[in-house]
């Protein structure tokens, strides 16, 4: 295994760690490390979406066999995300990366600092189910702009009004499956396939890992893995910021 090949496999480890434990920041997580190492925002999405077919199966997969999955929340999450992320990933795939690329990182420092603020947000007492398919749609769209985004507006948004952790977590995973297979399928007819070695990369590190997420979900201390996740997002947004205006 060479060593481009390991770093690539042992970022798709963490990102699939994180995001099955917390569900959110696989996309970010390693979409923020392929801009920081000068790949396109357009080329980057394409890579971490396809990669994401198979590692959000499999979290999707294991959540639904450790019962952490709401039927009703699943479906009414995956079918408007699927719309949004096909509409984001035409769109990005359509604008020159230059032009993107700063607007990109803006938008992954913006995420990371929502995945700080969420880690100190309150929760609803009382559990609301309005706007989940506007939500879907929203963070589909948007999610295949940048790159990530699901987890973060999703589950955060979700957590937020009073959902319970375990079953939010599990149901955002699972219907991440539907948005990211939709999402990849556009950026395949506009862009093709490419990057195979960082794609192969992320699949294997995303595999091996979701097993480990969905059990590690029940114990993980979320408020301080929220906080590291979302200061080590915006650390390398605000890097790949001052390479490109710098």
């Amino acid at each position: 295994m060479d060593s481009e090949f390991a770093f690539f496999v042992m970022v798709g480890l963490i990102g699939q760690l994180v995001d099955g434990a917390l569900g959110m920041a696989y996309g970010l997580t390693c979409t923020s490390v392929l801009l920081a190492q000068g790949i396109s925002p357009a080329a980057a999405s394409a890579a971490v979406h396809t990669a994401e077919v198979f590692t959000s199966g499999a979290s999707g997969a294991s959540h639904l066999f450790f019962g952490n999955v709401s039927r009703q929340l699943f479906w009414r999450l995956a079918l408007p995300g699927a719309i949004g992320g096909i509409i984001g990933a035409t769109a990005l795939s359509h604008l020159p990366a230059d032009l993107l690329r700063p607007w990109v990182l803006g938008y992954l420092l913006i995420m990371g600092a929502l995945v700080v603020a969420r880690a100190f947000g309150r929760r609803l007492q009382t559990p609301s189910k309005k706007g989940v398919p506007a939500l879907g749609l929203v963070a589909g769209t948007l999610d295949a702009v940048g790159g990530g985004g699901w987890g973060p507006l999703a589950s955060s948004t979700l957590l937020a009004r009073g959902g319970q952790p375990r079953f939010v977590i599990g149901s955002v995973n699972a219907a991440e499956f539907v948005v990211t297979v939709a999402t990849t399928g556009a950026f395949i007819a506009s862009l093709g396939f490419g990057h195979g070695k960082i794609v192969l990369g992320l699949i294997v590190g995303g595999v091996i890992a979701a097993p480990l997420a969905a059990w590690l979900v029940r114990f993980a201390p979320h408020k301080p893995m929220m906080i590291a996740v979302g200061l080590l997002i915006m650390g390398l947004a605000v890097f790949g910021l001052t390479g490109t205006l710098g």
